[in-house]
């Protein structure tokens, strides 16, 4: 098939888009380069630098794309609240623009990556595609905003949608934005020997799913599955644990102090607890994580390691 992939030099839109080339799909990755590198795109996809917000005409009808799946996104929550007015124009008027291609062209299926920000603080653990959605901040706000506007276009065109409500992915390239950012954030600091700034008591919790087990769930979203599925593992983590299985696999085996962590005020729009069941997915789509958080983190810790070698 022919698969457009916004966002595919990002992180995790270029583990997805390896994972199609793996396959023998077609791929066309669009981005514009403001967070994703040319280091992350396969060599076998087809680039085109431009914005989601762009003029795509000649692209879409060059390609004919079979498919979209849209990464493309503004993903900081601190930036959302800075800069609203930019967050809402990429994640809400990219994807609009997306769709009216989609109309347009013909294409048979959208698969939009959201994000568990939607639901805001939880009303109960762990969370499922039918829990309330209450986002805190604008950046879940924008991610729900353009959810029903691909549903809208189901209804209105027929162009067939999946929805995925990612939780917190982490794994190599990966950099520090969004909320599994705080993996990279760590793993670089501890490296260089620089401090850490935990938020709030750090007893915050999230559900943090390896990049190549959300790249197999875009895989299988290409010939099955209609309509939202929540992706993660089902278990919480801390950000205390998390901050010391990042220090134990770094420092204790050497034996060398590691910087203690620095305390700080929680982020307006944070939430305390998160974990997802992704029950439906296992269900309609044959997914499941495979990779489990210590080797998923450590295999991330040694991609870091090689990144300060190189």
């Amino acid at each position: 098939m022919n698969i457009i992939v916004t966002g595919g030099a990002g992180f995790i839109g270029s583990h997805v888009v390896d994972k199609l080339i793996e396959h023998r799909h077609n791929v066309m990755v669009i981005d514009n380069l403001s967070f994703g590198k040319m280091e992350n795109i396969n060599p076998s996809a087809e680039f085109v630098k431009k914005s989601i917000l762009d003029d795509l005409s000649q692209e879409f009808n060059s390609f004919n794309p079979d498919i979209i799946i849209h990464h493309a996104a503004q993903v900081s929550l601190r930036e959302s609240i800075q800069n609203p007015m930019n967050d809402a124009d990429i994640n809400i008027l990219g994807t609009i623009n997306l769709l009216e291609y989609c109309k347009k062209f013909d294409v048979k299926k959208f698969i939009y990556v959201s994000s568990v920000a939607v639901y805001g603080e939880p009303e109960k653990i762990p969370i499922d595609e039918n829990h309330p959605t209450k986002p805190t901040a604008p950046y879940g706000t924008s991610k729900l905003s353009a959810e029903k506007y691909v549903e809208m276009y189901d209804r209105m065109y027929g162009v067939q949608h999946v929805i995925f409500r990612y939780s917190n992915i982490y794994g190599p390239r990966q950099n520090e934005k969004g909320e599994a950012g705080v993996i990279t954030i760590f793993i670089n600091n501890l490296l260089n020997g620089k401090e850490c700034k935990i938020f709030g008591s750090g007893e915050q919790t999230r559900d943090f799913v390896y990049v190549e087990d959300i790249a197999n769930a875009n895989l299988l979203a290409l010939n099955k599955g209609k309509g939202i599925y929540v992706l993660g593992t089902g278990t919480e983590i801390s950000v205390n644990e998390l901050y010391n299985k990042i220090k134990s696999m770094l420092y204790n085996k050497t034996g060398k102090d590691y910087p203690k962590p620095i305390y700080t005020e929680c982020v307006v729009g944070d939430v305390m607890r998160f974990a997802v069941d992704s029950h439906k997915a296992k269900e309609e789509l044959g997914w499941q994580p495979q990779m489990e958080f210590d080797e998923g983190l450590d295999k991330t810790i040694e991609w870091f390691k090689k990144k300060v070698v190189e």
